[in-house]
């Protein structure tokens, strides 16, 4: 999990606008569930994407879901075109999505965050709440039983 925490600084150092999202925010919210990988909601406007490139450039960032992972273009312009980046770096797995299932677009996501500190740092993290719906619509086993825990984890909060 270092290197997921590594890229997250970096995220934050660079003052990319994104928000936690996906199983990381799960573990900040009180899940066991191990992740080796960062999910994150931004939006993949050009301005946003510069500060995207200055966090993780020199990490040699790669497309996770071609054949052979080619290195991804450091290029704006381009990379602002895309929805979603689904990404391997040095430090690790990092995906960028503009939206989430069962929650909506990245203004819709941040609407629905809370900012809470990780690990020194303070970032914006998918609402539990919002979490346990995004999970729900994903409908994947492991994600329905993310959603178990994370109501759990509500429900002795309540």
């Amino acid at each position: 999990m270092g290197s997921t925490l590594d890229i997250l600084s970096r995220l934050e150092a660079s003052e990319v606008d994104f928000v936690l999202v996906g199983g990381m925010a799960g573990v900040v919210h009180g899940s066991s569930q191990v992740t080796e990988d960062l999910d994150v909601c931004a939006p993949l406007s050009r301005e946003n994407v510069k500060r995207i490139i200055r966090a993780i450039g020199d990490l040699r960032p790669r497309w996770r879901m071609l054949p052979q992972n080619p290195t991804i273009p450091l290029d704006a312009a381009l990379l602002s075109t895309y929805k979603n980046l689904y990404t391997i770096t040095d430090m690790g797995q990092l995906d960028i999505l503009n939206e989430i299932t069962g929650v909506g677009s990245f203004e819709e996501v941040k609407r629905q965050s809370v900012t809470l500190s990780v690990v020194g740092m303070t970032c914006r993290v998918m609402s539990l709440d919002a979490l346990i719906r995004a999970k729900r619509a994903m409908g994947r086993p492991r994600d329905h039983q993310a959603a178990v825990e994370l109501e759990a984890i509500r429900d002795r909060r309540e």
